[in-house]
């Protein structure tokens, strides 16, 4: 028996969500898809066990909100990906869900008609859909985790998990990334304090049990074994950036005072680009410049790119959005995106398997 005074008196209503294991069922894995979403995690884990000498690029759109022009993105990168594969790793940023610091658009799940009718449920299913053309074309692909129960809906197409600067610190994330099949990155808080990353790396790395959703859409204690794979993601914060020399080493050091490999990304972009997207490519011949010098720990880059510059207010007429221009956080367009990864992949070419000899 409800008591309507005192219960949900702030919830309009309750729609029903169709349960993972029905979506699932719906829009199956192919097996090519999954051996790209296997092959994809697999290296991944070797180059952060130190197995696989290239360094890897999680590159792509800040988020989605046109299906057709980011598959035509994804078949771009794909022909890049297999041009520099001997020495970078593609991974295809796909992010659905956006942190929002008050409101806004919060991405294709929460709101695929970007018109405020909030079709979870069909956003859920063309975000599935989308990722299995991902994985198909041949990319894996890269997402953050934002709510605890879309893995349940498409982990199963997910190579790489970043876990955003706001949520690192979120008790919930951290136990939910001990229960994740992928790679998880970590980033530092917004006020670029890394701690918070190194903590969540060490919290997610052991066993929890907590409330969460199976795929039949019961509610269940969640009991996982706890991620080996976890690492830090640099991206700047509190008004600097922190991909620099200095702030590397900081990281590196206090990762392995916390018995930790020092695993490190660096995000090219937020406030190691002081959210000018055209200062991406600087940060990213940073990054290689220190690689080339000698640094060891950088494993990974993530680029936020797209196939126009830059990005755009959503229109009250979806007809007159710039097709292929990011609706979130500025990005790099597609030449831009092609010069950074072939000028990275000509300067490491002959570094990146020494470093790992040595």
């Amino acid at each position: 028996m409800t008591t309507p005074d005192i219960d949900n008196i702030n919830i309009a209503a309750f729609d029903p969500m169709p349960t993972p294991a029905a979506m699932l069922a719906s829009q199956p894995l192919s097996e090519k898809a999954a051996a790209v979403v296997r092959q994809g995690r697999q290296d991944l884990k070797n180059i952060l066990d130190r197995k696989d000498h290239r360094l890897f690029v999680v590159v792509g759109p800040c988020s989605i909100h046109d299906p057709v022009a980011g598959l035509d993105y994804a078949r771009r990168l794909k022909a890049l990906a297999d041009e520099v594969s001997d020495t970078l790793l593609l991974v295809m940023r796909v992010y659905f869900e956006k942190p929002r610091t008050t409101v806004g658009w919060k991405g294709y799940i929460n709101d695929p008609f970007m018109d405020d009718s909030f079709r979870v449920d069909v956003g859920m299913a063309k975000a599935r859909e989308f990722l299995l053309q991902v994985n198909e074309i041949g990319l894996p692909a890269g997402t953050e985790a934002l709510d605890p129960n879309s893995p349940q809906y498409y982990g199963d197409l997910i190579s790489w998990t970043a876990i955003g600067a706001r949520t690192t610190e979120s008790q919930t994330h951290r136990e939910m990334s001990s229960g994740l099949s992928t790679p998880v990155g970590f980033k530092n808080g917004t006020d670029g304090n890394t701690e918070i990353a190194i903590n969540a790396i060490l919290s997610a790395s052991k066993p929890h049990s907590f409330l969460g959703l199976n795929d039949q859409g019961q509610v269940a204690i969640v009991r996982t074994t706890g991620n080996a794979y976890g690492h830090i993601v640099l991206r700047g914060g509190g008004g600097r950036p922190n991909y620099d020399t200095v702030s590397v080493s900081v990281a590196e050091q206090a990762m392995v005072k916390a018995k930790l490999i020092p695993n490190v990304v660096v995000d090219c972009s937020h406030a190691n680009s002081l959210k000018k997207p055209e200062l991406q490519p600087l940060v990213m011949s940073d990054v290689v410049n220190q690689i080339r010098l000698g640094n060891k720990s950088m494993v990974g880059v993530m680029i936020e790119s797209n196939i126009e510059a830059g990005n755009q207010s959503i229109p009250a007429d979806l007809s007159q959005l710039k097709y292929g221009c990011s609706v979130t956080d500025g990005c790099v367009d597609w030449a831009t995106t092609e010069k950074m990864i072939r000028d990275a992949a000509t300067l490491l070419r002959d570094v990146l398997p020494e470093r790992q000899a040595g």
